[in-house]
C-alpha cells in the first residue's frame, strides 16, 4: 500500500535540520567553555554556580556532551523520525521521480 505523504521530503527535511543542528554544535560549545570558566571566578556564591552547572548540563544535554561528538538528544529525535519511515520508501519515491509521476488510480 503506497503511503500518501512525502518520505523523501521527511528525509530532506531532516537532513537539513541535521546540518542546522551541526552548525550550532560549535557555538554550544563554545557557551559551555565559557560557563565552565565563569565557574572559576572567585568568591562565587553557590546558587549562582548552580546555576552555571544547570546551564552546562543542558548545553551537554543538547549536543550529547563531548567535545567531539555532538550525537545529543536533538540528532538522536531527527534518528528516530528516519527510523520511522518505512523501508525502502525513500528510494520507491526518488525512482518514481526520476520516470515523471503518474495519476494514482483509485
Amino acid at each position: 500500500m503506497p503511503i500518501k505523504w512525502s518520505a523523501l521530503r521527511v528525509t530532506e527535511a531532516m537532513d537539513m535540520a541535521e546540518e542546522f543542528i551541526n552548525q550550532a554544535a560549535e557555538p554550544l560549545e563554545q557557551a559551555k567553555l565559557v560557563a565552565v570558566e565563569a565557574r572559576k571566578i572567585a568568591n562565587l556564591p553557590q546558587y549562582i554556580d548552580q546555576d552555571i552547572a544547570r546551564l552546562i548540563s543542558e548545553i551537554e544535554r543538547a549536543i550529547g556532551g563531548s567535545q567531539f561528538e555532538p550525537t545529543g538528544r536533538l540528532r538522536a529525535a531527527i534518528e528516530s523520525v528516519r527510523k520511522s519511515i518505512p523501508d525502502g520508501a525513500v528510494e520507491e519515491e526518488r525512482d518514481s521521480e526520476k520516470h515523471g509521476s503518474q495519476p494514482v488510480l483509485v
